[in-house]
């Protein structure tokens, strides 16, 4: 099993074998195609077995943020939503999109093709916002000293972006996952938030929870192209061997309706009791 928690090691290895060698196909050449080939394998065999064994009932949990937010990615439009590896069977991104009747929140800038490049994250309104517990729980794992990088927005940056994703699949969880927490929240099933902002954590591991406890801020740490929050559930502790966890939450939408479910993607929606927007 640690083997295949760590077949990122074995392809860079393979890369770096056949990066290096100079004698055209030899030993040095054989050895780097087959470490691709090992790496390769033991990370099918580790993504086949992190899909989930079939239905499960979605686990009501409340939602993990206040105010206005729009869904991206979610299990609602399709499943898998990210990947079936690290358990993101179910995941969802989250961003926080205010009201424009809300003066005290400025809006997102605008998508930019080539320039600039990358923009500080503090320019986008999910930079910052207060993180809440699902569920009560037990903090079980945390990450906090990535740094919260330029946004990945131009076509240049998401370029970038994903050459980045090949790299940062190959580490640890953090790598990919940025500053994050996973809580047992009971009954086999554990909450990850993912991409959180650096030095914003307010617990620890071992520390107990209340649902709607503040636990962090929205960041843009890891593999993230904008500040967003990444959220799932999971039937273990280890995002690199468990399987993804079907969740639903009540929330309302712009027009005041109280859903349960998950929303679709682009969907806004709301913990709160909805505010009227603006033209």
């Amino acid at each position: 099993m640690t083997l295949w928690k760590r077949h990122g090691l074995l392809f860079g290895a393979g890369i770096l074998c056949i990066a290096v060698n100079v004698q055209g196909i030899g030993p040095l050449w054989y050895m780097g195609v087959a470490l691709l080939a090992v790496g390769l394998f033991l990370r099918w065999a580790l993504v086949r077995a992190q899909r989930p064994p079939g239905a499960r009932r979605p686990v009501l949990v409340r939602l993990p943020a206040t105010g206005r937010w729009t869904a991206l990615n979610g299990p609602a439009t399709k499943v898998p939503s990210h990947t079936h590896s690290h358990a993101q069977t179910f995941a969802i991104d989250l961003i926080h999109n205010p009201p424009r009747a809300d003066a005290d929140t400025s809006p997102a800038p605008p998508p930019n093709w080539w320039w600039p490049l990358g923009r500080r994250p503090r320019s986008y309104p999910s930079f910052g916002r207060p993180l809440l517990a699902p569920a009560d729980g037990v903090v079980v794992a945390e990450a906090s000293r990535q740094r919260d990088h330029l946004t990945r927005t131009s076509l240049p940056g998401m370029a970038f972006l994903y050459l980045e994703a090949f790299v940062r699949i190959m580490g640890w969880p953090c790598h990919l996952l940025g500053n994050y927490l996973v809580l047992d929240i009971g009954d086999g099933v554990y909450a990850v938030y993912a991409h959180l902002r650096r030095g914003s954590l307010r617990v620890g591991v071992g520390d107990r929870v209340t649902a709607g406890q503040e636990l962090a801020e929205c960041g843009n740490s890891g593999n993230s192209s904008e500040p967003h929050l990444h959220f799932q559930l999971m039937d273990g502790p280890d995002v690199m061997t468990a399987r993804g966890v079907p969740f639903e939450w009540r929330y309302h939408d712009d027009e005041g309706n109280e859903h349960r479910g998950v929303p679709e993607d682009l969907t806004h929606f709301s913990s709160d009791r909805p505010v009227a927007l603006s033209d």
